[in-house]
């Protein structure tokens, strides 16, 4: 469609020209009069220039009365356009024309204030909802960029909004979340969270654009818990059963040997003896290995308060006694914790790291860094690394003769109950593992 042509003169102007046309009759006849002789020269003077006066200055009102409005509306139809809604016209009368389109206008302004603070409302419990719930939310634009992530997803990333934000998925290590199909399971390593998801990934459209949502649910977390309380109730039921065998046996056993001692045979005494030695010694054995068993059922939960970082290291790494564990230099940092629950999740990790290292003659190290909110310590080994790593968190496997299987699966759960991870694989760059610890520096579920 072809623009029309502007006329050549303004709306103002031609209003102005009307005005004076119309008035145009009256000046004419009162010129006309003024001619007459009976008015001399001063006469005519003043009433001509009264007379002119008054024509253009009712012209000139003229104008101002018709365009204000125009200009009013103007200027409201711009606030609109801008956004701002406070803005009211006066002068809105119901029993004029122009009074009806503004006060129409001011209608309009407060209708679409209202619409905008619904959609503001909405918006704040479409964060909040998003917010609360415990699945991570991404927003990918048609290049791949992240446009909207919610708190899980921040925690996932391991770093703030601002900081993701406009980064593509191939550079937070999103980019398998955007191919292939949907739903299915997908093994993810992120900053802030290693495990499997459960990935749903669909189409929408923002601004007129194409967006991706995609939506991970953490399996691993649902599957330790279940796991967790399977050991739990199976703990709890071997502890009553054996325990129930192991105090007759331990009663049977003191009873028997007080009366071998008043037995006059000495090699029956002798060999009956040996006999009940054993009995009461695996009796012992047997009753602290399901002790040990039975913490992974009894750990409470946790009682949190300011811990400093650096201190908690050197306590847990003087504890050591057969290897020298050298504590690197870190930034000060502190973290909001049970200090005894930290304290024992820390001794089980540099035991197993000090038991490889032995094994190779190699050396210890600690070192903790600070990322974004979360705290990361890292226990690093020389030893001979991890032959075996699917099994490493399951409680009552182990590799390591006399072991009880449940330090690593004890510390997991530690972690877990202050809303951190641990996780434990083999150094890439040489021999050796690394444990590394990722807690949160503030109070789990604070804002």
């Amino acid at each position: 469609m072809r623009p029309r042509r502007r006329p050549r003169l303004s709306y103002e102007s031609r209003v102005s020209l009307i005005a004076l046309a119309a008035g145009l009759p009256a000046v004419l006849l009162a010129a006309w009069t003024l001619a007459k002789p009976q008015f001399d020269s001063l006469q005519r003077w003043t009433f001509g220039l009264f007379v002119f006066g008054a024509w253009l200055g009712g012209a000139w009102l003229v104008r101002e009365r018709v365009a204000r409005p125009f200009q009013t509306l103007s200027n409201l139809l711009g606030a609109l356009r801008d956004g701002d809604f406070s803005i009211r016209a006066h002068g809105a009368d119901l029993g004029t024309s122009v009074g009806l389109a503004l006060w129409e206008v001011n209608a309009l302004a407060d209708a679409l204030r209202r619409r905008r603070l619904d959609v503001t409302e909405a918006t704040a419990l479409l964060q909040h909802v998003m917010d609360s719930i415990d699945v991570a939310l991404f927003a990918f634009d048609d290049h791949d960029r992240l446009s909207l992530v919610n708190r899980e997803g921040e925690r996932m990333l391991g770093q703030p909004p601002e900081r993701s934000l406009g980064a593509t998925a191939a550079e937070l290590g999103l980019g398998p979340v955007l191919n292939g199909e949907t739903p299915r399971l997908v093994d993810l390593r992120l900053p802030g969270a290693t495990g499997r998801w459960e990935l749903r990934r669909g189409p929408f459209r923002q601004g007129g654009l194409p967006h991706q949502l995609v939506v991970l649910s953490d399996l691993t977390r649902a599957l330790r818990e279940e796991e967790r309380q399977a050991w739990q109730r199976l703990v709890r039921v071997l502890s009553h059963e054996i325990n129930n065998s192991l105090t007759p046996i331990q009663s049977l056993a003191g009873t028997l040997r007080s009366l071998l001692e008043r037995d006059a045979d000495p090699r029956g005494s002798a060999d009956l003896g040996h006999g009940l030695d054993v009995i009461e010694t695996r009796a012992r054995s047997l009753a602290r290995f399901m002790n040990s068993y039975a913490q992974l059922a009894r750990l409470p939960q946790p009682r949190l308060a300011r811990l400093d970082v650096a201190t908690w290291v050197q306590r847990a790494a003087a504890l050591e006694d057969r290897l020298a564990v050298r504590v690197e230099a870190s930034p000060a940092a502190a973290v909001v914790a049970d200090a005894d629950q930290l304290e024992q999740l820390l001794i089980n990790l540099l035991r197993n790291a000090v038991d490889a290292a032995l094994a190779t003659g190699g050396g210890v190290r600690v070192r903790w860094s600070v990322e974004g909110e979360a705290l990361l310590l890292e226990i690093e080994d020389d030893g001979p690394g991890l032959a075996e790593t699917a099994n490493l968190f399951v409680p009552f496997f182990t590799t390591k003769p006399g072991g009880s299987g449940i330090g690593l699966a004890l510390s997991r759960q530690i972690a877990e109950a202050h809303g951190g991870t641990v996780t434990l694989e083999n150094r890439e760059e040489s021999r050796g593992c690394v444990a590394r610890v990722r807690l949160p520096r503030a109070l789990p579920g604070a804002a």
